[in-house]
């Protein structure tokens, strides 16, 4: 999946810096989401592990007509988000 990410103006580098995040652990997150749910404005919520370890939220559009993944944000999920991510992972059996 080819994706494009948000750039922050005052440094002109993607916003996913401002939380630490790298844009090779997002690919790893998306190229095997261990969930994906979408929002009432139709952006997807993945979350999942890289490579790593690290787990990671990533907030994104998918743009259909070039399937290109806008990446808007990534950042480390709160302790509540890991939980439900975990038991889900579980009743699924992976």
């Amino acid at each position: 999946m080819n994706l494009r990410f948000n750039v922050n103006p005052e440094t002109g580098l993607p916003h996913i810096y401002d939380h630490g995040v790298q844009e090779y652990e997002v690919q790893d997150v998306l190229d095997d989401p261990g969930d994906v749910k979408r929002d009432r404005r139709g952006l997807r919520i993945a979350i999942g592990q890289t490579r790593g370890g690290r787990y990671l939220q990533v907030i994104y559009r998918l743009e259909q007509a070039s399937g290109v993944a806008f990446i808007i944000t990534a950042y480390d999920p709160n302790n509540s988000a890991l939980d439900a991510f975990r038991r889900r992972r579980r009743r699924r059996g992976r």
